[in-house]
């Protein structure tokens, strides 16, 4: 997938610290040739895109992924977590439970070049997370096993909200080192829990590991030194700045005058 545009963040944020260079595992990803790319999910934008270019180079530590509903962003960041070998519904590379399979079979499709693997990691899949949880508490009973729930904070997600546990997930268990994909982690989180999500991923960023995350959220997109691609309905994908980003765009044009939106959102006519 060839990349256009700019290739950071120029959100006029000041950083705390540049992000290491050296924080990136997974340089690129490609579609296995020779496939039958008649059927879902080969047929989602994104991944004709990603087919006919060649693939996507990942060069920044922080990649962040935008783009309307249905233009495969979730479905690309879930494929890269498969084939990176982390468990579809979530978690890191020792949890192999399963649900109700839901993902696609993208990642067991793609090609990833490695110029190192990390040594720790974690796939964040905030629609799935909920079954994450009930597996951390299932291997936290095993008595042959050490103790799990400390390297989430000491208490089952289960127990905290929604957003608490995203929060607990990110601080103690993502360590430094680490490869994280998150998918639309904005879901569970508040504003205040976005801006300290954002900065426990600057954080991990300087000290030297990779995030990958498909989100709606402009906060999370001010990450300085971060790259945002976003993905047109089309396919297409382009390196934009932060002003630029669709996100960034949409809510700051809804805040400056909301009256202009709601006269198209809503019927005034109609009576109450």
């Amino acid at each position: 997938m060839t990349v256009r545009g700019h290739a950071g963040n120029e959100s006029g944020m000041t950083s705390t610290g540049s992000l290491r260079s050296n924080g990136v595992f997974l340089r690129h990803v490609r579609l296995e040739p020779g496939l039958e790319t008649d059927r879902y999910p080969f047929t989602l934008p994104v991944v004709v895109h990603l087919a006919a270019s060649g693939g996507l180079g990942l060069e920044t530590p922080v990649t962040f992924f935008v783009g309307e509903n249905g233009t495969g962003k979730s479905t690309l960041v879930e494929a890269i977590a498969v084939a990176a070998g982390f468990n579809p519904e979530g978690g890191s590379r020792s949890f192999r439970f399963a649900t109700r399979a839901t993902e696609s079979s993208l990642g067991d499709h793609l090609i990833l070049r490695w110029e190192r693997k990390p040594r720790t990691g974690f796939f964040l899949r905030a629609e799935s997370y909920y079954n994450v949880a009930s597996e951390i508490e299932r291997l936290d009973q095993d008595p042959y096993s050490p103790p799990l729930l400390p390297a989430y904070g000491g208490t089952s997600p289960h127990e905290r909200s929604h957003g608490e546990s995203f929060l607990d997930l990110v601080t103690h268990r993502f360590a430094p080192g680490g490869l994280y994909l998150l998918d639309e982690p904005e879901a569970a989180l508040s504003v205040r829990g976005c801006m300290a999500l954002l900065a426990r991923l600057a954080d991990l960023a300087a000290q030297g590991s990779q995030i990958l995350v498909a989100t709606h959220s402009p906060i999370l997109l001010a990450l300085p030194g971060a790259r945002i691609i976003e993905i047109d309905e089309d396919g297409t994908a382009e390196a934009v700045d932060y002003d630029q980003a669709l996100p960034v765009r949409l809510t700051r044009d809804f805040l400056t005058a909301p009256e202009k939106y709601l006269r198209h959102l809503l019927d005034e006519d109609e009576p109450s």
